[in-house]
């Protein structure tokens, strides 16, 4: 099992950039589903979730190719509706083949879903959304075992906000008969994404409010390429890179739109940002610099456009260094506060009660030996990893690899002393 080796180097500079979107890849390749023909699909990362959603659709019976960066997936139009435990129990976005499989082949087996430790994250809200559209749905040994001749058109909310639900929804009701109205749908910029593929497939889908989704149910829909958006996950740690360790750095690709809580927050720290263009690539980014202290903070995770839950972890750690003590509330998940027992482990001073964490800030962090619990988790480490003093050891890296593309390269670039340890 490989680790990661970070020894503390002081202020990272330069410039770096965020790959495609995990988040968005997803069901973007999900959707290749619900369409015969070939996809092609753009800034794709190559990331471990991607590779086993790539294994999943080739098991129901797609050919998948990757070069690079680009996903070619050709749909025969005729496929095996099974997703099974060996591969859904590593990734919770598996369960966003269950709509397309359905609206498309009539049926779906589809394993309960796995993934991070990080709280409980239902499927009962895609479930009554699909039986809501006519489909019978039973649960046998773990898995999903659902059937419809043809879903139909509805009006369904959203007890509370879904990103996958929404997804998986949204996929459905472009291949149902009729109407299908989603309210209270989540409004991230990976939804966003995806809605804008469906259109270029053929999809009769719009935003009727920022929070509710009107689709027209087509008869077939076409392949399409896309390119995936940047990962502003992604884009938000790198930027918070280089506030925990008092430097200046310029991500290319992160979309100021996307990022709009986080930045904020990072302000408020006492960061300066802004956007600009690179002078080489001619793609737009932004630029944090970073202030001499950074001032404590008060914040609450919320659904998009609040601030996002898998930005929580890393500024926790963030602000494990400010001048004074900060408060987090973690509304989205449950149990999110793993990583608070190994940033106390580097000599943050942090205290947790229910989905409150008080952060008292400390003048230094030191190395240490520590585990990555989940995939935010991890990166929250390595962020205190780059400020702590001397060598910080961080095992159980699989989670990192999840969702950041070639992270200890740029890091490194920016002059971070990072080493993977293969084992």
């Amino acid at each position: 099992m490989d680790s990661m080796v970070i020894v503390g180097n002081g202020p990272l500079r330069g410039k770096t950039f965020a790959s495609g979107s995990k988040n968005a890849a997803l069901p973007l390749l999900a959707s290749a589903l619900l369409a015969k023909g070939s996809h092609h699909f753009e800034n794709v990362p190559r990331l471990a979730d991607i590779h086993t959603m790539l294994q999943l659709l080739r098991h129901i019976g797609l050919e998948v190719s990757m070069q690079h960066n680009t996903c070619s997936l050709h749909n025969p139009g005729k496929v095996n509706p099974e997703a099974p435990y060996a591969l859904v129990k590593t990734m919770r976005a598996s369960v966003l083949v269950l709509g397309p499989l359905l609206a498309q082949y009539g049926k779906a087996k589809v394993s309960l879903p796995g993934g991070c430790a990080i709280g409980a994250r239902p499927v009962d809200l895609h479930l009554k959304a699909l039986a809501a559209m006519g489909a019978d749905i039973m649960l046998h040994g773990g898995y999903v075992e659902a059937t419809a001749q043809r879903l139909r058109g509805v009006d369904f909310r959203f007890e509370t906000i879904s990103v996958t639900g929404t997804e998986n929804i949204a996929m459905a009701a472009s291949l149902a008969k009729g109407t299908t109205r989603i309210r209270n749908a989540a409004q991230e910029p990976e939804v966003v994404e995806l809605v804008s593929a469906l259109k270029k497939m053929g999809a009769h889908i719009e935003w009727e409010k920022p929070n509710e989704l009107l689709i027209e149910g087509v008869e077939e829909l076409s392949p399409c390429q896309h390119s995936v958006c940047a990962d502003r996950i992604e884009a938000g740690t790198l930027l918070v890179a280089a506030a925990i360790t008092g430097g200046e750095v310029f991500v290319q690709n992160a979309q100021a739109a996307h990022l709009g809580a986080v930045m904020e927050k990072l302000q408020q720290a006492g960061c300066t940002l802004y956007e600009e263009c690179c002078e080489v690539s001619k793609k737009q980014g932004l630029r944090l610099v970073a202030p001499q202290r950074i001032r404590p903070l008060q914040l609450q995770t919320q659904a998009y456009p609040g601030f996002p839950t898998d930005m929580q972890a890393q500024l926790m750690a963030l602000l494990t260094i400010a001048d004074g003590s900060s408060e987090i509330r973690e509304n989205i998940f449950e149990n999110r506060y793993m990583h608070v027992a190994e940033l106390c482990r580097m000599g943050a001073n942090i205290h947790v009660e229910g989905t409150d964490a008080l952060i008292h800030g400390v003048p230094q962090l030191s190395g240490a030996p520590v585990m990555a619990t989940d995939l935010r988790a991890s990166a929250s480490l390595v962020l205190a990893a780059l400020r702590a003093e001397g060598k910080t050891t961080l095992s159980r890296v699989y989670h990192l690899d999840r969702g950041y593309e070639g992270l200890e390269e740029k890091l490194a670039q920016l002059g971070a002393k990072i080493e993977r340890i293969h084992a």
